[in-house]
């Protein structure tokens, strides 16, 4: 029998554990939807943990995948965020013609008009393990969003949420990953509004928690998690002309 130990650092995982090669994590109704959704990327050639189904307890597990995650990691270089754009481009790609409720996925954390393509919703830094694969992990929040919700939260969070950061330099970060993601002048265009509504979204979507008594979530706003997403987005409507040049 393998030990059970108990695994951090993300912000919703009370209750996970990695027990030998796997992890294990409390199920949800909607946690065959996932595991089903992603066994259909992995048959479409994405590298992600292997879903195993359920253990004895009910909860889902996965294939534990070693490695550092990129938040607690230094810096990625450009070529580096080029490398996790055609990550998410390739995962977006592979979502083509997937049906949400076919599926019998939840509904997304943040809602957007006019899903059209089931989303991970969260290909961020916390979720990026750095190790002999890089590999994108924690897919229960899977649900229908659009490609330009999902990318304006990933190219933000990877590259501009540091608001302390030089603009310039974070915009040419930000033309890496896109560079990476292989947008074209049309995509590019929609997204640079698009980038701070996500960031408020976020920060609305803590603040009510915080009001409605809904956790993890209620807990992050005071804990530091609203102050940061309010200074993102005001950072990122301070330097639309920066991410604009950078994207020309």
């Amino acid at each position: 029998m393998h030990q059970e130990i108990p695994l951090s650092g993300g912000n919703a995982s009370a209750g996970v554990v990695r027990v030998g090669g796997t992890v294990r994590k409390p199920s949800t109704e909607h946690s065959p939807g996932v595991l089903a959704y992603m066994r259909t990327l992995r048959g479409r050639g994405i590298d992600l943990p292997e879903p195993m189904g359920q253990d004895e307890q009910g909860r889902m597990v996965t294939e534990y995948v070693p490695g550092p995650l990129a938040m607690g990691s230094p810096p990625l270089t450009g070529p580096e965020l080029a490398r996790v754009g055609g990550m998410v481009r390739a995962i977006h790609d592979a979502s083509e013609g997937l049906d949400a409720a076919q599926l019998g996925l939840g509904p997304a954390l943040i809602p957007v008009d006019a899903p059209d393509l089931v989303c991970h919703g969260d290909l961020t830094p916390w979720n990026l393990v750095l190790g002999e694969r890089w590999v994108f992990i924690d897919w229960d929040g899977t649900a229908a969003s659009t490609r330009l919700w999902d990318l304006a939260y990933s190219a933000q969070a990877f590259t501009l949420n540091d608001v302390a950061a030089d603009p310039a330099v974070a915009a040419q970060d930000f033309r890496s990953f896109l560079d990476g993601y292989g947008a074209d002048a049309v995509l590019r265009a929609e997204l640079v509004p698009i980038l701070s509504r996500r960031a408020w979204a976020m920060h609305d979507m803590l603040e009510a928690a915080r009001r409605e008594g809904r956790e993890p979530w209620g807990s992050m706003f005071l804990s530091g998690h609203g102050t940061h997403w309010r200074g993102v987005a005001q950072f990122l409507e301070r330097n639309v002309d920066a991410w604009t040049a950078a994207l020309i």
